[in-house]
């Protein structure tokens, strides 16, 4: 388990059916995991099942309802199991990380009152940002930005530190920037923010899919993340320590139960899509168990599961960050030392001297090659970068990308390179940026 070589790639191929897709004649290489992973058959068939065979509402005294009722609480154990979650009644199910921190930020900060202050990060998702500066406006309490150094993409720990005062009603920080890719010392901020008394909330919506969360080890009070980043279908999923979630008031109708975690997943919820994301952890267990078969509990299994991707991943960043600095005219952000890419997801975003972001994606992804373009919401890094309008490109791998991909990729882009015009549309576009 222990070497690239070792990791199981056939077999993780063989359970994702788009990988099969090909376009214009050349096969289909998913570099846009960032955005949205592909999903293992298992996880389609779950979300079928459930609509032919279990489709019901809470509660009912028939067969279907407590078929529904009984996967339900076991998806809640399941995911509080990947979350390393003490109890499933911590996790809470809704329609995506954003949705349910609005709602999360709305209830919190009826709790805060002017001059509380709230800390967020120049390096995160809006997602992380906005409901929480809206909140802020909302009770009158100020909002501190905490700035990342523009020489690596990393966080200023020290400019996030000095924020810090008994003023401090929340810390809100990503596990891992979407954007760069950078891994941020959580367990450490949330000592450092409980030690004012402040709570912390944690994104960890670009995390999971490369590293097994783990908020017992990190004592984060809140953390949300999405299913669909992590081979599930578009599923929220938010975790609070228990004690919040039941002194906390959430916003909600009054029929629903007062109870945990019902209390807090307001309006009927996507049964079908939380049998997926069961499913999805099911997958990376499975995964887990390939390479690792005396992994017994579902948690050993996972650990063997991410012990193993993060070994694989790490390879092919080496790969592609290398690549990708020996073309002159593009400009990568963020960590690209050998040596530290331990601290980053293979999530690399970078910029081409003549060509617009949009341009070089539409070019790649004619020749089959999925990147994305943009800021991906990552508002805050690309304005301080100076990248708005246009943004970046962004290459984001998974577990099932290959070497081989990655080689199409340079070679395609350094095709680019030596080119005067690209391609969009089947039009020309000039080969200069704006």
């Amino acid at each position: 388990m222990g070497s690239a070589t070792d990791f199981p790639i056939d077999w993780c191929r063989n359970q994702f059916p788009a990988l099969r897709r090909t376009v214009s004649g050349h096969p289909a290489a998913y570099f846009d995991g960032p955005g949205g992973s592909q999903v293992p058959s298992r996880v389609a068939e779950s979300i079928g099942n459930y609509l032919l065979h279990t489709n019901a509402n809470r509660g009912g005294q028939y067969a279907t309802a407590r078929e529904s009722d009984e996967l339900l609480e076991s998806a809640h154990e399941t995911l509080a199991v990947f979350l390393n979650a003490a109890h499933p009644e911590s996790i809470i199910f809704g329609a995506n990380m954003t949705t349910l921190t609005f709602a999360l930020s709305r209830a919190l900060s009826r709790t805060w009152q002017a001059g509380d202050e709230i800390v967020v990060t120049r390096l995160d998702h809006d997602g992380n940002v906005t409901p929480w500066v809206l909140a802020a406006q909302d009770a009158g309490a100020v909002v501190r930005y905490v700035d990342f150094h523009k020489s690596d993409c990393t966080l200023d720990l020290a400019d996030l530190y000095s924020k810090l005062s008994d003023r401090t009603r929340l810390v809100a920080v990503g596990c891992a920037s979407n954007l760069v890719g950078t891994l941020n010392p959580v367990q450490e901020i949330c000592k450092r923010a409980h030690s004012v008394g402040a709570q912390v909330f944690l994104d960890a919506v670009h995390y999971a899919p490369h590293s097994l969360p783990d908020v017992e080890e990190w004592g984060c009070d809140w953390l949300a993340c999405s299913a669909y980043k992590f081979f599930g279908p578009h599923v929220g999923v938010l975790y609070g320590k228990r004690d919040l979630l039941t002194s906390l008031t959430p916003y909600k109708l009054r029929p629903v139960t007062e109870t945990l975690p019902g209390r807090w997943m307001t309006g009927t919820q996507n049964f079908e899509g939380i049998a997926g994301t069961k499913s999805a952890v099911e997958y990376l267990a499975a995964l887990g168990q390939q390479v690792d078969n005396s992994a017994t509990s579902l948690r050993d299994r996972l650990r063997s599961a991410y012990a193993a991707i993060g070994t694989y991943e790490r390879n092919l960043s080496a790969k592609l960050i290398n690549g990708l600095l020996t073309i002159p005219e593009l400009k990568v952000f963020g960590l690209t030392s050998p040596d530290r890419l331990a601290d980053r997801t293979p999530t690399v975003s970078f910029v081409h001297d003549r060509f617009k972001a949009i341009d070089v994606a539409d070019r790649l992804g004619q020749e089959g090659l999925f990147v994305g373009h943009g800021n991906f919401y990552a508002l805050q890094v690309t304005e301080n970068l100076g990248l708005e309008p246009d943004g970046v490109i962004r290459v984001g791998l998974m577990h099932y990308n290959t070497s081989g991909e990655i080689d199409r990729l340079l070679n395609a882009l350094q095709s680019l390179s030596v080119s005067a015009e690209i391609f969009r549309g089947g039009r020309r576009v000039p080969a200069a940026r704006s």
